[in-house]
């Protein structure tokens, strides 16, 4: 096997998953095992200025530049952890060699099958070689393929120390699908002027536009009566909760919904008599109609209170990140570099909007413009994520060619 694939399989046996709950940074203590052995590895494979943050669990590295002005400091990033969504524990890879094209038994025992029924996009991987789960975990493909791309690019420089490259900055960070990704992200440590995360899909994929994302909150407040005499007495949260969501569109929900298309989305709902609380993600691509989105809720909130005449339905909404092509805007041509980058490798260049978030986006509002490269692995978040060898290997060759020219690549 190749060496990015030697690499992700080791990573992928480490469970990472992040945790919502816990309320500790990094979110679970198991992500250290995986940024302890990446340290090690940085400093085996040459790199310099090689820390761990041993705290907040970030780890960041430095390769000098050879051969090639430093005009500009590029950095790589991806993540350590896991969706908490599906275990990420005891992970079983296994490797299809060339797909045929028909269904592929990830665990016959549980009759748990990766189907091109299902997936339509197996059908683009016919001939080539996927790494899929045994059917009771996520592969971790989101984000270790990403890592061990990385990892193989630095490990080639060093293997190889007559190769020119620019200067080049390294981190990998906890808790990205938590939301937390750059919550302690040194800045001033990693010390680059523009980066990329890799941490994306299929082979070709870059992506530099993501929603605009809030979350909110709908706290509705009733009056529990007896039943027997409740009659113009019982306020019931419960009941006025569903009037509440269905005052929203039907239609703009994530199952009814792509491409640039917006969303609200009830994440959780509890109720009583007393009281009832909604949760909602609000997204959108658009800035202007992410506004409205917002305004919607307390618009439905303000009419039902004026309708039963009390201060019944409370509102709060937070907003949690926003699209970062508001920056990219200024910063193209890290997009033109990436597809002439493609061009030079003959990969197919498309882009396409994030329908979630990314640790790129924040960065590049805090000042990293931070554009997202492909992984090569698919159905991220479930038991049916699976990886292409030969994507993966490809992607080590991109990033590879954009290290050796930071600053563009001559078409």
């Amino acid at each position: 096997m190749s060496d990015v694939i030697d690499l992700f399989l080791q990573y992928a046996a480490i469970d990472t998953q992040s945790s919502e709950t816990t309320g500790t940074h990094p979110s679970t203590a198991r992500q250290h095992v995986l940024a302890e052995l990446l340290y090690q590895q940085l400093r085996e494979y040459g790199a310099t200025e090689v820390s761990y943050d041993r705290e907040h669990c970030y780890v960041y590295a430095k390769l000098a530049a050879v051969g090639v002005p430093s005009d500009r400091r590029l950095g790589f990033i991806a993540h350590m952890d896991t969706s908490p969504e599906v275990s990420g524990c005891h992970v079983q890879p296994s490797i299809v060699r060339h797909y045929d094209g028909t269904d592929i038994i990830l665990n016959a025992g549980l009759g748990i099958t990766l189907s091109p029924a299902d997936f339509p996009e197996l059908r683009n991987y016919i001939g080539k070689s996927l790494i899929v789960t045994d059917g009771t975990t996520l592969l971790g493909a989101d984000d270790k393929a990403g890592i061990a791309e990385i990892m193989s690019m630095v490990r080639y420089f060093h293997e190889h120390p007559e190769r020119p490259h620019g200067e080049l900055r390294i981190a990998f960070t906890p808790d990205e699908e938590i939301g937390e990704g750059t919550d302690f992200f040194d800045l001033d440590r990693f010390d680059a002027d523009a980066a990329y995360t890799v941490d994306g899909g299929p082979l070709g994929l870059v992506e530099y536009e993501n929603f605009n994302a809030a979350s909110a909150v709908v706290h509705i407040n009733g009056r529990s009566v007896h039943p027997g005499s409740a009659k113009g007495k019982m306020i019931h949260a419960s009941l006025l909760a569903m009037e509440f969501h269905s005052g929203l569109p039907v239609s703009e929900t994530p199952a009814e919904t792509e491409g640039y298309e917006g969303f609200y989305h009830l994440t959780d709902l509890s109720g009583t008599v007393e009281h009832a609380e909604l949760h909602y993600i609000i997204r959108d691509h658009d800035r202007a109609a992410f506004e409205k989105r917002k305004e919607n809720l307390f618009r439905i909130a303000s009419g039902m209170n004026q309708a039963y005449g009390r201060d019944l339905v409370h509102v709060t909404v937070t907003d949690s990140y926003y699209n970062m092509k508001e920056v990219m805007l200024q910063h193209m041509d890290l997009i033109d570099n990436v597809r002439a980058a493609m061009d030079a490798l003959q990969i197919p260049f498309q882009t396409a909007p994030i329908r979630g978030g990314t640790d790129g986006a924040r960065l590049s509002f805090a000042g990293l413009p931070c554009p997202n490269l492909c992984t090569g692995g698919m159905n991220y978040h479930g038991r049916y994520e699976y990886a292409c060898v030969e994507e993966m290997e490809q992607i080590v060759q991109l990033l590879i060619l954009l290290a050796e020219s930071p600053s563009g690549i001559q078409r």
